[in-house]
């Protein structure tokens, strides 16, 4: 009996904090499909739901724009990502060369150092190099990522080496090793970091803010910014626009989402 109470009692948590944290989206669905005469009224009138919001945002701001800004940007510097970071963390991982430990550590070190820190010489060089209101800006200064290398190196010291010694016998070399054997086996970390790095950077809003000056170069984050205004806010507009830049990263979460469970539990601590 005391273990069936307990089932039952997790059980009623576990719903409970689901439905406390679903709430807050659903709501949101919902005002996104109201007329902003009822925003404010908690009763839902199922009548006047439509997508007039939506269609609003879409033929009244440049959303095909910025969704194609987002969509850039964010692939860009995911897939730089995932190829820097897999080759920089399969260096550490299994290539000898000297100062690897202190390397190491140093990655480690500036991983504790906060973003803000370097957001005004890197704005600074970007301005020089005038980068600035450029694809350039938003998507070269982030294609390698501190974590990203760390989750990498992290997951390929699991890999057993009589794998890559098979492969240099059959005359494999280090190129060939990596590319055809150690990445088809790294899906599970690769998923992980796909979904961290395409949802960072799609939801990304600092540095588009900082460097996008028109709204031609801006991403759909700073162009809902936009949306607010100084005494009134559109919140039926702003919610529906929330919903359109939510949809992607919730795909993609959806679609890797074994991979990306597989890939936390299986990336140790390994030395």
């Amino acid at each position: 009996m005391g273990r069936k109470v307990l089932r039952i009692l997790f059980y009623f948590l576990v719903i409970a904090y689901a439905i406390i944290s679903i709430g807050p989206f659903i709501w949101s669905i919902i005002t996104s499909l109201k007329p902003t005469s009822e925003v404010n009224n908690f009763s839902i009138n199922f009548s006047t739901l439509s997508f007039r919001n939506y269609i609003f945002l879409w033929n009244r701001f440049p959303f095909a724009r910025w969704t194609l800004n987002s969509i850039i940007v964010a692939l860009i510097v995911t897939l730089g990502n995932l190829l820097f970071n897999s080759m920089a963390g399969y260096a550490l991982a299994r290539i000898n060369f000297p100062g690897k430990k202190a390397l190491f550590v140093s990655i480690l070190a500036f991983m504790m150092i906060p973003g803000q820190v370097v957001m005004v010489p890197t704005f600074i060089l970007l301005t020089r190099l005038g980068w600035i209101n450029s694809y350039k800006g938003l998507t070269i200064p982030f294609l390698t990522s501190l974590f990203g290398i760390f989750l990498m190196r992290q997951f390929f010291l699991s890999i057993p080496k009589s794998l890559e010694e098979s492969a240099m016998i059959d005359g494999l070399g280090r190129f060939g090793i990596f590319f055809r054997i150690i990445l088809p086996l790294a899906k599970p970390a690769l998923s992980t970091q796909f979904i961290l790095m395409f949802t960072g950077n799609w939801n990304s809003f600092l540095w588009p803010s900082l460097l996008a000056t028109s709204d031609k170069m801006y991403t759909l984050p700073v162009g809902l910014n936009s949306f607010y205004g100084q005494y009134f806010q559109f919140w039926d507009q702003v919610l529906a626009g929330v919903m359109i830049l939510s949809i992607p990263a919730i795909v993609i979460f959806l679609i890797f989402q074994k991979n990306f469970i597989k890939g936390i539990s299986t990336t140790g601590m390994k030395e």
